[in-house]
């Protein structure tokens, strides 16, 4: 009786805060000051009930503009991006982002001073009982001490069946390997974590061996090769305030031990509304990267054999079931003319025997790489 009335005077609390039809401005992006391009986005926000978590800002007027009365407009790309092909800024200036909306609202960001990144001293690798530890070493002579992290991870995913053939719908037909591969791709994820790190409690500007990213054995990534491209960027000490204030609220809520949520305060402001939100930090330099590659060879025995549920079939031209009844030509049902009967299969490879009597043969997800990755191999992809 006592739980049925606890459970039944649960309700659900929905602040004001969560149904306000608010939209503000979210800035996201870097003033790169190098030859890098400076890309920008703009978005709005949205209601969590709402079904889309992206409004971005179209056709807005977004330039780079400096203390010396300098002014540089961003070109758009379309879906909120904007963006600089190469700014090459003087570093002895300071410089702000200024915005300006269709519905003609204004926006700018505070006067940043310029802070390059130091070159990464280097990204290793820590084999653990349980997986890998993704680690990182970088100094500075500068007397930074504030830093931020963002990363790309490329690696090669193999279907569980490499195809030989194909069908056009029609007929079988010898699949072209180099140009129609569909064994070999390549899939990327990029971080949506915030990686931070701080020497300023150390005597030295130094950053040892912090963890950027731990991936598991049992992981796709270490089943054959894996890189991970990691860009570096030097903040200042309200920059890191900022970020990790943001990583407080995005990251770190939900035990009665984090801490609670509390107002994200960038250096944007609206120049139309001096009340109205802006989210968003802006900051000026140019990044630094390192890229390393780990290699399955050089891993511990670990893979564990595919339990995903894929199996070939055999699918032969004459075909008759356990009662006698028949011909039935499986080629023709479950191969070309699979959108007839729902059930596509991917011929593999021929089924043994004299003459032509059918193929093996398995589901798309089971064949087909290209349906979550690429086969495509990345330009600054090295092979072993």
């Amino acid at each position: 009786m006592a739980l049925m009335v606890m459970v039944g005077c649960k309700k659900p609390y929905n602040p004001d805060v969560i149904d306000a039809p608010n939209s503000y401005l979210v800035v996201e992006g870097v003033i790169n000051s190098g030859s890098d391009s400076t890309i920008i986005k703009l978005n709005r926000t949205v209601k969590l009930s709402n079904s889309t978590s992206v409004s971005p800002v179209a056709d807005a007027l977004v330039t780079v503009e400096g203390d010396d009365n300098s002014s540089r407009p961003l070109g758009t790309a379309g879906n909120g991006i904007y963006f600089f092909p190469g700014l090459n800024l003087d570093v002895t200036h300071k410089y702000r982002l200024k915005i300006k909306t269709s519905n003609n609202k204004e926006y700018a960001s505070e006067f940043v001073p310029v802070i390059n990144s130091p070159a990464i001293d280097s990204v290793t690798y820590k084999v653990k009982s349980d997986g890998v530890d993704i680690n990182l070493n970088t100094h500075s002579s500068d007397n930074i001490r504030y830093y931020r992290w963002e990363y790309d991870e490329t690696w090669v995913h193999t279907s569980d069946y490499e195809s030989d053939f194909k069908s056009n719908g029609d007929t079988v037909l010898l699949r072209d390997i180099v140009n129609d591969n569909i064994y070999v791709c390549w899939k990327n994820h990029s971080s949506n974590v915030i990686s931070l790190g701080s020497s300023a409690k150390l005597a030295q500007d130094v950053i040892s061996d912090l963890l950027l990213i731990f991936i598991s054995r049992h992981d796709d990534k270490l089943r054959h090769r894996y890189s991970i491209l990691v860009r570096q960027y030097a903040l200042s000490k309200e920059a890191y305030s900022f970020w990790q204030n943001l990583k407080k609220n995005t990251e770190q809520l939900g035990s009665i031990f984090d801490a609670q949520p509390s107002q994200i305060n960038g250096n944007i402001h609206s120049l139309t509304d001096a009340n109205e939100p802006v989210i968003g930090y802006i900051s000026a330099g140019s990044y630094t990267t390192k890229r390393i590659y780990v290699d399955q060879s050089t891993l511990p025995p670990w893979l564990d054999p595919l339990n995903d549920g894929c199996e070939l079939k055999p699918y032969m031209y004459f075909y008759f079931d356990k009662d006698g009844n028949g011909p039935v030509n499986q080629v023709d049902q479950y191969i070309n003319f699979h959108k007839a009967t729902g059930e596509l299969q991917i011929p593999t490879s021929k089924l043994p025997g004299p003459g032509d009597p059918g193929y093996y043969g398995s589901t798309p997800s089971c064949v087909d790489c290209t349906l979550t990755g690429t086969n495509k191999k990345p330009a600054f992809w090295q092979d072993r």
